[in-house]
């Protein structure tokens, strides 16, 4: 073996490292920051003398600017590069944590809520450039399972973080302290500068290449496209799901099971936690051929059953808590092999060079769901219909399911 031979192997595991590490400190900044409010809805609603559909309505703008902004993201990624969007994405977070702290009347809180939503656009489409372009295609499968593992994380993190701090100092202070942790991952994203330059991998040799030419493919193009339009019905539907639970689960949970408050937050927990096991999980199943849309039909199903059982309250409260994380662990087994679908269908229909606009203009479902999500079950939990939301959740489960069927279908066409 030669010596060069003998040096590219630990090189290249210690650069995929530090991209994943990095990129998934961001990702999960990112999730904090989609829970950044929420949990501060008891004390805003004290404050301000909201309802829950008011207070719905915070988060909702929230993702409908990350979701319209999510596809201009996606253009400038493919012609600026994606280290300096994320850049910008996350020091647009940090601000609004500023905000919320400085709030001076609810309008201060819609205006965090708008810069935090356009700080949180540019995720998916710069987190999914840099993964697709500066990591080796053996370990693809896997940066995929810790870039959603470290969402997770981040969303797991932050009811508990606002909470507590919110409990022990006040709500603004639970905001100074959101924006001290965008901060940190800014911090990262400029230290690692160098290393996550705009440089493509090559699968061949595994060696950074000059970026490639921004693919020619526009906007027309994209939306003409069934893939399209498949790819972001599943996210839509898929993520209605974790809307309901992240806005109301605690409430939901309260009112038809009888938890107090803090069992309810930790079952809420629960389900984030077990959603990240099973990204772990899910990076060790992922193949770069295909198949990936079996992966989420079982674990969707599986899933959607849980959800009905909650939903007709045929299990004592006590159980719910071994229930959540199990739900949450077959949503989240199917996190990598829907990153990978996505990539293969995109790779096989527009070119590589194209990444950033489609991933920005697809996963822009996930913004539309977290935004229709509030409005949908908060009018549900204010007509005291709890039970019509765990319904709600088995029925976008089996959608998400028919609708990747419909994207790994239009992958074969190309």
């Amino acid at each position: 073996m030669s010596s060069e031979s003998t040096l590219t192997i630990p090189n290249v595991f210690r650069r995929d490292a530090m991209v994943i590490s990095v990129v998934g400190f961001a990702h999960g900044t990112s999730h904090f920051f989609q829970l950044m409010l929420p949990p501060l809805f008891p004390w805003l609603m004290s404050a301000y003398s909201l309802s829950y559909t008011h207070s719905g309505t915070l988060m909702t703008v929230f993702y409908v600017v990350s979701g319209t902004g999510q596809a201009l993201a996606g253009f400038l990624v493919d012609r600026w590069g994606a280290h300096r969007v994320l850049c910008l994405g996350v020091a647009l977070l940090a601000s609004s944590g500023i905000l919320v702290a400085a709030a001076p009347a609810l309008w201060g809180l819609y205006l965090a809520a708008f810069v935090a939503g356009a700080g949180n656009s540019v995720f998916h489409p710069a987190d999914y450039a840099l993964l697709n372009h500066r990591v080796s295609q053996p370990r693809l499968g896997h940066a995929f399972s810790v870039h959603g593992l470290s969402g997770n994380v981040g969303w797991a993190l932050a009811p508990l973080a606002m909470t507590t701090v919110a409990t022990a100092f006040g709500w603004r202070t639970a905001g100074l302290f959101a924006a001290i942790t965008g901060a940190a991952s800014l911090s990262a994203l400029w230290w690692k500068r160098e290393e996550l330059a705009d440089e493509w991998i090559d699968e061949q040799t595994g060696r950074p290449t000059r970026r490639q030419q921004s693919s020619s493919v526009g906007i027309g193009t994209l939306m003409k496209l069934k893939l399209t339009w498949f790819a972001f019905g599943f996210f839509f539907f898929s993520t209605l799901v974790f809307g309901a639970l992240q806005n109301f689960a605690p409430s939901l949970l309260r009112d038809l099971y009888g938890l107090s408050l803090g069992a309810a937050t930790s079952a809420l927990t629960a389900y984030l936690a077990g959603g990240a096991a099973g990204l772990a999980a899910g990076g060790f199943l992922v193949s770069a051929e295909k198949g990936q849309e079996k992966v989420v039909a079982v674990s969707f199903l599986v899933s959607a059953a849980f959800a009905l059982l909650l939903a007709f309250s045929v299990v004592p409260g006590w159980a719910v808590l071994g229930i959540m994380p199990l739900m949450g662990f077959g949503v989240g087994i199917a996190g990598p092999s829907r990153d990978m679908l996505v990539r293969r269908s995109a790779a096989a229909r527009l070119g590589t060079g194209a990444f950033g606009r489609i991933y920005g203009l697809v996963y822009s479902g996930l913004d539309a769901g977290l935004a229709t999500a509030p409005l949908i079950f908060g009018m549900l939990m204010d007509a005291g219909r709890p039970r019509f939301v765990f319904t709600g959740v088995f029925i976008s489960l089996l959608i998400a399911i028919v609708a990747a069927q419909a994207v790994a279908a239009e992958a074969e066409k190309a």
